[in-house]
C-alpha cells in the first residue's frame, strides 16, 4: 500500500499561541548614563608612572627636533654607553643601559648597518663578541655629546638649579 504523503498545515492561531511582540529595548547596566563612576583615590594625572611617560614624550620631542632622525634616543644611549666604557659585550651593554636583549640586538643591528658600531672576538672568551664604536661612531658621538647636553638642559629647563638636582637625585633612588 502506497503512503500518501500528509501536508502540516499551520497551527490555528489563537490568542494563547500568537506570537507575542518584540520587548521593548531595555538599556543595559553597562550602558546607562546615569551611572556614577565609583569614587576612587586614583587619579591618572596624579601617578609617577604617568608624569614620567609625559616628561618622557617631552624629553623625546626635544631630542627628535634637535638630533633629528639621525639618531634614536636608545641608539645614543647605546653610543654615549660604549664611549663611557669602551667595547663591551652586547649582553652587558643593554644591562648599561637599561634594554632588554631584543632591543639592545636591534640597536646595535642598525648601528652596525650604518658603520657606527663593529663586533669582533673577545681576546679573553672567543665564545663572546665585543661591540665597540668605529671611526665613524665616535665622531658622530664626539658631535653629538654637546647636543645631548643642551637637550638634557632643556627637558630640565622649567626647574632652578636645586630643584634640578634634587629632582634627579630622587629619581636615581627610584632605579
Amino acid at each position: 500500500m502506497a503512503k500518501t504523503a500528509t501536508l502540516k498545515r499551520p497551527a490555528k492561531t489563537t490568542a494563547k499561541t500568537a506570537p507575542k511582540p518584540a520587548p521593548k529595548s531595555v538599556p543595559k547596566p553597562a550602558l546607562k548614563a546615569a551611572a556614577k563612576p565609583a569614587k576612587t583615590n586614583y587619579v591618572l594625572d596624579d601617578q609617577i608612572g604617568f608624569i614620567l611617560r609625559q616628561v618622557w614624550q617631552r624629553h623625546t620631542m626635544i631630542f627628535a627636533r634637535d638630533i633629528g632622525s639621525n639618531l634614536t634616543p636608545t641608539q645614543w644611549a647605546a653610543m654615549s654607553k660604549l664611549v663611557e666604557t669602551g667595547p663591551c659585550s652586547q649582553n652587558q651593554l643593554g644591562r648599561l643601559t637599561a634594554m632588554d636583549v631584543a632591543t639592545i640586538k636591534g640597536v646595535i643591528d642598525r648601528l652596525t648597518a650604518r658603520g657606527l658600531t663593529e663586533t669582533s672576538a673577545d681576546p679573553q672568551d672567543g665564545r663572546r663578541l665585543l661591540v665597540s664604536l668605529t671611526r665613524a661612531g665616535q665622531q658622530l658621538a664626539e658631535k653629538t655629546a654637546p647636543l645631548a647636553l643642551a637637550i638634557s638642559k632643556e627637558t630640565l629647563a622649567p626647574l632652578d638649579a636645586k630643584e634640578r638636582e634634587t629632582l634627579l637625585s630622587l629619581l636615581s633612588r627610584l632605579r
